[in-house]
């Protein structure tokens, strides 16, 4: 607490002693300051996190830019070519003559099926146009048009045929496809096409049952879930499985964790289970692998598990079990997430002045 001196006593005191309070002063006035504008930044902080957007954007040109919503990463590919971190000093005025691109219909239908519909006038209309006159074909006018057929369905009826001997009692069968599922309606594009609905379109499997009942297909959620659960355990967890030890082969991978609500898994409403991912590094461009491991727990188990083989690096956030993963091995490095590392510099940057980002350290270490 601070010392209060009258006018009187302030007048007694010789020069040291008067110079030596000046600087006691100027110490004071400098660590108020510092606390203040601390303070300052964490209220405006908060408030940015309370009622604004979660947002950490570069201005680099070759960058896109993303949101945070709700722990969700929403990218803003458009505002990442127009929008700049910080407005310019002078304003300028820009004018854009934009080119009518060439073949830009031909470009978006290369690949489809193109179906002529002629459309010409019979004999008769001619003569009624031009009467006595003659009259020439000119080349025909062209447009097109998308044509949409929704999905039909059909039944394929296959007739095996046996043959036995006239002879013996041998009997042989013609080659035929092997059954995806023993005495059942499932052909592997009903199959694909109920696996494509669900997981790459997000559709409960009520209404698949109710699209695919629309078509004349007549299968029941029941049946799908069926057929989903049993083609995964039969055919997609040896592609899996040879996945996962494929991942081993790269130097470099990724990993996290998130959490997911199951229900109905035996435990009471509201416990969280964990989505585990492990992919390649992003700097494999080719034929990338991603992998998802669904497990009750956020336990140590289930990455060091599912790691056990592998002899690289491994970059995850700051989720202390890799961590503790690692400190049990020679062979694995775990590297922090840069996405992670900028989150501190991004919030000091919005802390600071407007007119002081430019030249501060935060700013500096996101051009990094």
């Amino acid at each position: 607490m601070s010392v209060k001196f009258t006018e009187e006593q302030l007048n007694n005191f010789d020069k040291a002693m008067l110079i030596q309070l000046f600087l006691n002063q100027q110490e004071q006035l400098e660590s108020i300051d510092n606390k203040m504008q601390l303070l300052l930044e964490q209220i405006a902080d908060m408030n940015r996190q309370r009622f604004g957007r979660s947002s950490e954007r570069s201005d680099e040109s070759n960058q896109l830019s993303f949101t945070i919503e709700d722990g969700e990463i929403i990218f803003n590919e458009a505002e990442a070519f127009v929008d700049d971190y910080f407005d310019d000093d002078d304003e300028e005025t820009i004018t854009v003559t934009r080119k009518k691109s060439k073949g830009k219909k031909e470009e978006d239908i290369k690949g489809l099926l193109v179906e002529e519909v002629p459309h010409e006038m019979t004999e008769e209309e001619l003569k009624s146009f031009f009467g006595d006159e003659t009259w020439k074909r000119l080349p025909d006018e062209e447009y097109i048009r998308y044509k949409y057929t929704p999905a039909s369905v059909s039944v394929e009826k296959h007739l095996v045929a046996v043959y036995s001997g006239s002879k013996s009692e041998r009997m042989v069968k013609a080659n035929h496809p092997k059954q995806l599922l023993r005495n059942s309606l499932a052909s592997a594009s009903t199959v694909a096409g109920v696996y494509n609905a669900k997981y790459v379109n997000a559709m409960p499997l009520y209404r698949i049952e109710a699209e695919y009942n629309r078509v004349g297909i007549n299968i029941s959620r029941q049946t799908m879930a069926n057929w989903v659960i049993q083609c995964a355990d039969r055919y997609l967890a040896v592609f899996y499985d040879y996945l996962h030890e494929h991942l081993y082969d790269y130097h470099v991978i990724q990993a996290d964790e998130t959490p997911c609500l199951v229900n109905k898994d035996g435990r009471d409403a509201g416990f969280k289970s964990y989505m585990w991912v492990y992919r390649t590094g992003k700097m494999y461009k080719e034929k990338p692998i991603v992998i998802y491991d669904y497990q009750r727990t956020r336990k140590s188990d289930h990455p060091r598990e599912f790691l056990k083989d592998f002899k690289g690096i491994c970059v995850t956030d700051g989720y202390q079990v890799y961590h503790s993963i690692e400190k049990e091995r020679d062979d694995l490095t775990i590297a922090g997430c840069w996405a992670h590392a900028r989150r501190r510099f991004d919030e000091a940057l919005k802390a600071t002045p407007k007119d002081k980002q430019k030249s501060c350290t935060a700013n500096k270490a996101l051009k990094m």
